[in-house]
């Protein structure tokens, strides 16, 4: 069964130490995915995601530009993230780790997720959703986003290791739901 991720409701963080000292947190606010489901053998189950860079969001405007700036995302040059999955690996109860490709500025890199099925259910739109939350940890230049500053103290300014953190909701909406949804927005 196909999904698709409903950015409405999730969201794609991540999360930096800055000055070694204090943890700056930011967001990804344009992205898709789909996610293609096999309740019945889960560890076939598979993830394809993209975010647009430029969406990037700190919550400092200054910071989100030098962001999409050449020193990091060259957003320019490189307008989107991607993962792919590649396998569903120990697969505990709800828990399990999800591998796959992520791509930064051209470079791609495996990557682990340790990923929870948060459950389903029915939206008033008769909508069937399912639920998943999932964090891995990246080296930022493994991806080639090594700007940094030396600290007069000691140091760097920017941490190497960044912390990925995913919240999604994703369904698939049988056509009469999907028309009572479009109604229901355009009211």
């Amino acid at each position: 069964m196909i999904l698709n991720i409903d950015s409405g409701h999730s969201s794609i963080g991540f999360s930096v130490k800055h000055m070694m000292i204090t943890t700056v947190r930011g967001s990804f606010n344009e992205f898709s995915g789909t996610i293609n489901l096999d309740e019945q053998n889960f560890e076939n189950s598979t993830v394809e995601a993209t975010a647009q860079v430029a969406s990037v969001d700190s919550r400092d405007e200054k910071r989100d530009e030098h962001l999409r700036h050449s020193d990091f995302f060259a957003a320019s040059e490189y307008p989107t993230l991607t993962f792919r999955s590649t396998r569903i690996a120990n697969l505990k109860g709800d828990s399990f780790d999800l591998v796959g490709d992520l791509t930064i500025r051209d470079v791609t890199k495996e990557v682990t997720f340790k990923a929870t099925r948060e459950g389903s259910g029915v939206s008033p739109w008769g909508i069937k959703v399912y639920a998943f939350t999932a964090e891995a940890k990246i080296n930022r230049k493994d991806f080639g986003l090594s700007w940094n500053v030396a600290l007069e103290a000691g140091g760097m300014l920017v941490g190497e290791d960044v912390k990925i953190v995913l919240d999604i909701e994703a369904g698939q909406a049988p056509a009469k739901a999907e028309a009572k949804q479009e109604a229901a927005a355009a009211a």
